[in-house]
């Protein structure tokens, strides 16, 4: 899937249900740019290529096969500043949600103090996502950065 914004690849993930309310348009799953960090509804989770044993099928950026649990997205292929494991997810949801910080505050919230409980720190995340040069947010990711501080503290 390519992004919308840029055209660049995307890393589809699966929302789980506890989280579909930070989701774009509460979507079961998602995806996000590996260049501008847009993250828009996916319509399923990964390439659509179930594997046995709960995990999907996803192609690593050496176009190797990689099995990996429904809830552990490859955000490798976005950044390797991003969070992995379980703070993969809320964590590019926020990234999603920061386009407007007025309308989503408090889903913004809810998303931060995810990736926090899942052992993540997200303003750390976000300056390292700011010093790869891979990566180039469509929002204005370090004036966020602050404003997001702000929220949390």
């Amino acid at each position: 899937m390519a992004c919308p914004a840029c055209g660049e690849p995307t890393v589809p993930f699966a929302v789980p249900p506890e989280r579909r309310e930070l989701a774009p348009a509460g979507a079961e799953a998602a995806a996000i740019c590996t260049r501008c960090l847009t993250v828009e509804p996916a319509e399923e989770s990964w390439d659509g290529r179930r594997a046995p044993g709960g995990q999907d099928v996803q192609q690593s950026a050496d176009g190797r096969d990689v099995r990996r649990s429904a809830d552990e997205p490859d955000v490798s292929r976005v950044s390797e500043a991003f969070p992995t494991g379980p703070a993969a997810v809320p964590f590019a949801l926020c990234l999603g949600l920061c386009d407007s910080l007025a309308t989503n505050r408090r889903a913004i919230e809810a998303a931060l103090e995810a990736t926090e409980r899942a052992g993540a720190d997200p303003l750390l995340a976000i300056d390292r996502l700011l010093a790869d040069p891979s990566v180039e947010p469509a929002i204005d990711l370090e004036r966020r950065r602050h404003q997001l501080e702000d929220m949390l503290y």
